[in-house]
């Protein structure tokens, strides 16, 4: 382990990987009462810290290795760092990968004249099989972490970092999967200033390292979360587990709603979107300042990577806010009576919603959720406590996963006939799509202008981001008033769209008869 400081001292990487900068996150700066710096390893060519690593390991390797080729399993990041250190030395490159393995990762790896074998579900499958053919063909295995060369092109980052700090850090966050960042990051520091804290950060469901620290050996997890998928890893390696042994001061785990929120905090400071575990760092810094207080200090964090599929930008965009705590999710119950949804917004004052389902099923009481805009933890609880004192009843969803995840899109269902006083009403249910400005007090114009004996049995919001807010009601009006309703559309001056015949609707929210 002493010769780790020579081996990243004289480790190639510049020939093709490039000195990335330390930038001042200023949002996060102000937010946190740490001056927080962002090392941009996500503007490496292959938009990740993987090529520093990769091309070091193989610019030591011999001619007679070099002209055989290389070989590698990776699902992403490392994959790109060989193919192109690879196109770079003039060799050939295979690269196993995963069947499951998305197209634009696939394509990546053939854009830089790399071979690409998809084989197996999971990584671990892979591995294997690159394995079996680096032993048939000749062919060096590049591995992902594990490998001295591996471990000290990313230690290079370090020297940037102390190079490019206007003051020590107090400490430096690193995003851990099989370990080989944080290896070569912590055997750099902790040989010059063993004062600065290295502080590695995984996933709660992906926590390898954490748990081997903690038990004293390597330990291999049965399951690994993938939503940070350049992390998934399940036992972390033999050269990195001892290096963080020697060196790592303290591991810190966060949520996936965490991840999210960190992404979009990137984002918010450099206009930049960085992948789930390109943020993980990130993550961790929030978590740790959080837990410990920290205040006045000098705070580094490494933004690894940022590989991001856009397909994931969805999920990312409706986690942060609960990551974030800026959104509470809560099952609110009301009686089934008129002025019950108006009673309910009273409460609310001038809070924003984020998100609004309700559907009537005909009973004495309709539970509704609904997300809604908050200032972090103590004005959640304050909103909770407000709902109680109302007499409103009131269920915390914020942390619970099925909610999040399903039951948000699944709220609804058909009136049922059998259980309603009126079935003429119930009948003559009428279903409007509407636009309106989206800014405070346009929800409360609409509820109040609503007349009191119209029922509503259908309301869904959702906040789009957008500058126009769009929700779909449905309302129970007598045949007698439908010239009532149309006077009521026509001064309300919002945008509407009659969906009463919307084939959509009849089969899964219309009223059974």
């Amino acid at each position: 382990m002493d010769d780790y400081l020579q081996k990243i001292l004289r480790a190639r990487v510049y020939d093709i990987a490039v000195e990335t900068p330390l930038e001042l996150a200023k949002n996060l700066t102000s937010r946190l009462g740490n001056e927080i710096w962002l090392k941009r390893e996500d503007l490496q060519p292959v938009f990740s810290f993987k090529l520093r690593g990769a091309y070091n390991c193989m610019a030591q390797l011999k001619e007679n290795q070099l002209s055989k080729g290389v070989i590698a399993s990776s699902a992403g990041n490392h994959a790109q760092g060989v193919a192109l250190s690879a196109e770079h030395l003039n060799c050939r490159a295979v690269i196993v990968m995963p069947v499951t393995t998305p197209a634009t990762k696939v394509n990546a790896v053939y854009g830089h004249k790399a071979e690409v074998i998809l084989h197996g579900e999971t990584y671990d499958e892979s591995y294997k099989e690159a394995l079996r053919i680096s032993k048939e063909e000749g062919l060096t295995f590049i591995h992902p972490f594990d490998d001295p060369e591996v471990i000290a092109g990313q230690g290079t980052i370090a020297i940037e970092i102390l190079r490019q700090s206007e003051m020590l850090p107090d400490a430096i966050y690193v995003a851990v999967g099989g370990g080989g960042l944080i290896s070569g990051i912590a055997a750099y520091i902790k040989n010059l200033w063993p004062q600065i804290k290295i502080i590695g950060v995984e996933p709660k469901d992906a926590a390898a390292m954490t748990d081997s620290l903690n038990k004293g050996e390597r330990i291999e997890l049965k399951d690994v979360g993938l939503f940070a998928d350049g992390v998934a890893v399940r036992k972390v390696g033999v050269h990195t587990f001892a290096l963080a042994q020697k060196y790592v001061d303290s591991m810190v785990t966060v949520t996936t709603d965490e991840i999210c929120a960190a992404i979009k905090d990137v984002f918010e400071d450099t206009r930049s979107i960085l992948e789930p575990a390109g943020a993980l760092a990130i993550a961790g810094l929030k978590a740790d300042v959080s837990k410990r207080g920290l205040i006045n200090k000098n705070l580094v964090a490494v933004a690894c990577g940022a590989n991001m599929n856009f397909d994931r930008l969805r999920f990312v965009a409706e986690r942060a806010e609960l990551g974030e705590a800026r959104e509470s999710m809560l099952a609110i119950e009301i009686p089934e009576k008129a002025g019950s949804l108006k009673r309910l917004c009273e409460v609310l004052g001038s809070r924003n919603l984020t998100e609004f389902s309700y559907r009537m099923s005909g009973n004495s009481t309709a539970q509704i959720f609904m997300g809604v805009e908050v200032q972090g933890i103590q004005d959640h609880e304050k909103l909770v406590t407000q709902f109680e004192n109302s007499g409103i009843k009131c269920l915390d969803l914020s942390s619970d996963e099925l909610s999040k995840m399903h039951l948000r899109h699944m709220v609804g269902g058909r009136l049922q006939s059998s259980n309603q006083s009126n079935s003429e009403n119930a009948l003559n249910e009428l279903l409007y799509r509407f636009e309106f400005p989206e800014r405070p007090g346009a929800l409360m114009k609409f509820v109040n202008t609503l007349k009191p004996d119209w029922s509503i049995s259908i309301f869904h919001y959702r906040n789009h981001g957008a500058d126009v807010g769009r929700i779909v009601v449905g309302v129970l009006v007598p045949e007698s008033e439908i010239k009532a309703w149309e006077e009521f559309l026509k001064n309300l001056g919002y945008k509407s769209w009659n969906e009463s015949e919307n084939p959509a609707y009849k089969i899964f929210l219309g009223a059974q008869a």
